[in-house]
């Protein structure tokens, strides 16, 4: 990862159009292209399921993934492999993550986020952040919604922006990711969830066990509360706040968490994972396993996400 090698484990990846496509099986994957091939513009695809490391000498992205004894270890520099805009508070510039995520998570022992946690990492080594750390009047029970319109964020098409430490990070649907795969099909399984679950975009089977029942569009549980609040910024639920949202059981197709159990291109034979709805929270809130030692982020490690 210290240079952008071209050998048999570094591959470039072509240019600043998404990566994400599909493998020969029908699965999630990158196109990659190797120092003999791409200056033909051709390459060939590698599951993200299991080991790949690129570099991609247009946007500076880096990531290396190895599965091995039941640990997915990703290193990344953070750096997106899309074009990205550009930020009043601070550049984007590289960092150095290094996560180790069991393949095998176990449900039960989860918990919501809060400032500074994170919620995952996408297949490009992107950061998944759903909190913004900014409240009304600095009340903790005013948490704004990052995607609610209630402060400025200057989030990108990407729906991300870059913390003060340069951090880049996605706050909604990353779409300079998903461009490239096709709309027809089962979501593409866009990250990892910090307990080590797969992230997945929300399209999915209708029946979440059952492959033949054709593809929908998986909905949130979540819904907008009705009236007014009764504290704080009072005025109508509108959504820019957390708190404007209550959890409806059974209202859409999926848990608290923004996930379900349900088979997948990847996972024949069924897993937990978590949805990128297209409404609240879009990013899920909180998680189904106990975060990985490796992921967990406390109050004070560097600057809190915004």
């Amino acid at each position: 990862m210290d240079s952008p090698s071209l050998n048999r484990r570094g591959f470039l990846i072509g240019g600043l159009a998404g990566a994400l496509t599909m493998t020969a099986a029908g699965t999630t994957g990158l196109r990659l292209f190797d120092s003999s091939r791409a200056s033909a513009g051709t390459g060939f695809v590698v599951d993200v399921t299991g080991d790949y490391e690129f570099t991609d000498s247009a946007t500076g992205c880096r990531v290396s993934v190895q599965v091995r004894n039941g640990i997915r270890r990703i290193r990344a520099n953070g750096l997106p492999n899309h074009s990205h805009g550009s930020f009043p508070n601070a550049s984007v510039s590289p960092q150095s993550y290094d996560f180790s995520l069991p393949t095998a998570p176990s449900r039960g022992g989860g918990t919501a986020l809060t400032i500074p946690q994170p919620f995952g990492i996408a297949v490009n080594g992107v950061l998944f952040d759903p909190l913004a750390a900014e409240w009304w009047n600095n009340d903790p029970a005013w948490h704004y919604n990052a995607l609610g319109g209630g402060v400025p964020l200057f989030l990108d098409t990407n729906n991300a922006h870059v913390q003060p430490t340069g951090a880049y990070h996605y706050h909604g649907i990353p779409t300079g990711l998903r461009e490239s795969m096709p709309t027809t099909r089962h979501s593409p399984l866009i990250g990892w969830a910090g307990d080590g679950f797969p992230v997945y975009l929300n399209r999915g089977y209708r029946k979440p066990r059952k492959k033949s029942s054709g593809l929908t569009r998986l909905t949130s549980s979540y819904r907008l509360r009705s009236g007014t609040r009764s504290g704080g910024p009072g005025g109508r639920y509108d959504g820019q706040f957390l708190s404007d949202y209550q959890y409806v059981a059974k209202s859409g197709d999926l848990d608290e968490n923004n996930g379900r159990f349900q088979v997948t291109p990847e996972y024949p034979g069924g897993t937990y994972c978590y949805i990128l709805t297209g409404s609240f929270p879009v990013i899920p809130l909180r998680l189904e396993g106990p975060l990985a030692d490796s992921f967990v982020r406390r109050p004070g490690a560097g600057a809190p996400p915004r």
